[in-house]
Order: structure tokens, then C-alpha cells, then sequence
């Protein structure tokens, strides 16, 4: 029997590389995200792999929804093996340029639609004591950056709620393993529709990676009991940098943090905005910076042979010790 997958935020950008990337491994897919056309040429690709797909159009804000979604998936494919937490929105903005709105619905799609998608996973995995939740983190989990307040405080809540939830799940003595994947820099569809109050076009900040890089971490991730997969030297550098100078850090993007996110280009006057509403167009996985963003990572390449490295590694040293000691042997004088 095929194994079955849920993502969220399928229809584009992380979410649709992912998609792919377990199809192309066997998976059937069950795909939620808000924009009907786009979600539906997803579930095609899906179909075109030679997988089952099931698209459910799906606003994860609401848990009702996510929660009837959920059912619909098992009625087509099956019981779910592995649920996939990637949607998100927000807004490039400083604090001082937000609304009250704009934070609150930053906050249900990006955070609460990990808890819905989270619950509903939960609520069924429970029943059979086995499968796999991954949280769809970023560095900006442990680094914030100005800018993107909205986005900084769903992914710290994201990583809150999935620590004391997994403590949870040990308590309950539960086979039901839940992981993050923290991602770097993304090429992704993000930068155009995302809300942008600033007068320049935003950007990732460099180095960038394309969504397979990704895709490829979450498949990792669901696949094997990690805690937590750092994606990228970047994820790596932020997050050991925070936990040794945050006070410095501050400092440093205060100064660099606007101008790092922002290209020279102006806004268009007609930049779509799918905040409140899926946006208009032809998005699928990439972003505009195929021509910056990387197709590998190297750390993550290490993080799915940490086994061999490890042992590698201790070989080496023995080695090393043993060469030493060898040498000393031959500086003895005779006797």
C-alpha cells in the first residue's frame, strides 16, 4: 500500500517543490492550499507521476476546515502517514506600517496553521500510534530580522508550540514522531506576493536556495527521527551566532537588515498581495532568482550522512592516534 502525505501550502513555492519530491518517491499526496487553479495544477503533477493526489482547497486559518480536509484526504488515499505544516503569509513591513489586522492574520495563517494542521494530523496518529508531523520552521525561528516581524513571531511561536507538544507526545508514550526543518533563504514566489509596504522590491537574503534544496529536507525529515534538520550554512550561522551575540546581532541589522531584504528595483504599482486573498497568477515552486540561488547545500548533505560522518570521523581520529603513538615509538632510544 502506498504511504500518504499531507502538505499544506502546496500550491506554490516549498510547498509544491515538496509535493513533487514525495511523489516522485511513491508517495499519494493530499494537498491543501487556498488558490483553486493552482493547487489543482499541482494534484496534475502529482497525477502525471504516476501518484494519487487529492486537493482540497483549504484557508489552514480556519481549523474547521483543515479539520474536514483532513477527512477528505483519508476518504480518497488512505490513512495519513506524514503531515506537512508549510503554509504561511506575511508582510514586509516595519512594526510602525502594520495593522492589527495584518499581524492577526500573518499569526493564523503562518502559526495557527500549524496548530490546525498539526491537531488534525495528531488527532488521527493517535488513534493508530504511528506516523510523522514536520513543522516547517526557518532560521528566522531563533534570528529574527527587521522587516518581517509577522513572519519572525509565527516561526519562534511554531517552534514553542512544537517543543512542548513533542515533550507531550513522550509523556503519552506515543509512536508519533514530530521534527522542524529550518530553512535558509528560499527562492520562492514569497517575494513577489507577499504584502510589501516598502517602496523597493524585496529579497531574500543571499545565499539562496531553490525549493528542491528544501523539499529534499522535508522528505529527509519525515523519513528519519530527527529533532530538528538545519538547511543550509546560513540556518546554521544564524542560529549558533544568535545563541552567542543576539546584543551584537542586533546591531549588525540594524544597520544592514533593510537594506539586505530590499533590491533597487521599485515596487510595481500592481504588486500582488496574498495576505488576506490567494494571489493572482502562474506561481509555481520558483521564485525570480533562479540565477542566485543554489540547487545543493552542503550542510544539509552532511545532516542525512551524519551516521557515515560520524563514523568517519572517529575512524580518522583513531587513526590519527594511532599514527602518534606509532611515532613515538620509533623517537624511543634502543635499549
Amino acid at each position: 500500500m502506498a504511504r500518504v502525505v499531507v502538505v499544506t501550502g502546496a500550491s506554490a513555492g516549498v510547498g509544491r517543490a515538496t509535493v513533487e519530491a514525495f511523489a516522485k518517491r511513491g508517495w499519494d499526496v493530499g494537498l491543501l492550499a487556498r488558490g483553486h487553479e493552482r493547487l489543482e495544477r499541482a494534484a496534475e503533477a502529482v497525477r502525471g507521476l504516476g501518484r494519487r493526489a487529492c486537493a482540497v482547497p483549504t484557508d489552514v486559518a480556519d481549523a474547521e476546515a483543515v479539520e474536514r480536509a483532513a477527512a477528505d484526504i483519508e476518504a480518497a488515499l488512505g490513512p495519513i502517514d506524514v503531515w506537512v505544516n508549510n503554509a504561511m503569509a506575511t508582510a514586509f513591513a516595519p512594526v510602525s506600517a502594520l495593522t492589527a489586522d495584518e499581524f492577526r492574520r500573518g499569526t493564523e495563517v503562518t502559526y495557527l496553521g500549524q496548530v490546525h494542521g498539526t491537531m488534525a494530523a495528531l488527532r488521527r496518529m493517535r488513534l493508530r500510534n504511528r506516523g510523522t508531523i514536520v513543522n516547517i520552521g526557518s532560521a528566522l525561528s531563533y534570528r529574527p530580522v527587521p522587516l518581517q516581524s509577522v513572519y519572525c513571531a509565527a516561526k519562534f511561536a511554531v517552534r514553542g508550540f512544537t517543543d512542548a507538544l513533542r515533550s507531550e507526545i513522550l509523556h503519552d508514550g506515543l509512536d508519533v514522531h514530530l521534527t522542524m526543518v529550518h530553512l535558509p533563504a528560499m527562492n520562492t514566489p514569497q517575494f513577489d506576493w507577499a504584502l510589501n509596504k516598502m517602496s523597493k522590491r524585496p529579497q531574500p537574503v543571499p545565499p539562496i536556495f531553490q525549493p528542491e534544496v528544501a523539499a529534499r529536507a522535508v522528505v529527509f525529515a519525515a523519513t528519519h527521527r530527527r529533532r530538528e534538520v538545519w538547511v543550509g550554512f546560513p540556518t546554521v550561522k544564524a542560529i549558533l551566532a544568535n545563541k552567542l551575540a543576539p546584543g551584537l546581532l542586533d546591531h549588525y541589522l540594524a544597520k544592514t537588515g533593510y537594506s539586505g531584504q530590499l533590491t533597487d528595483e521599485p515596487k510595481p504599482p500592481d504588486a500582488p498581495a496574498n495576505l488576506f486573498e490567494p494571489a493572482v497568477g502562474d506561481w509555481a515552486a520558483h521564485g525570480r532568482f533562479d540565477r542566485r540561488a543554489r540547487d545543493t547545500s552542503w550542510e544539509m548533505w552532511t545532516s542525512r550522512h551524519r551516521d557515515a560522518l560520524a563514523a568517519a570521523t572517529v575512524l580518522l581520529g583513531a587513526l590519527g592516534v594511532w599514527r602518534l603513538a606509532e611515532g613515538r615509538r620509533g623517537l624511543r632510544p634502543n635499549r
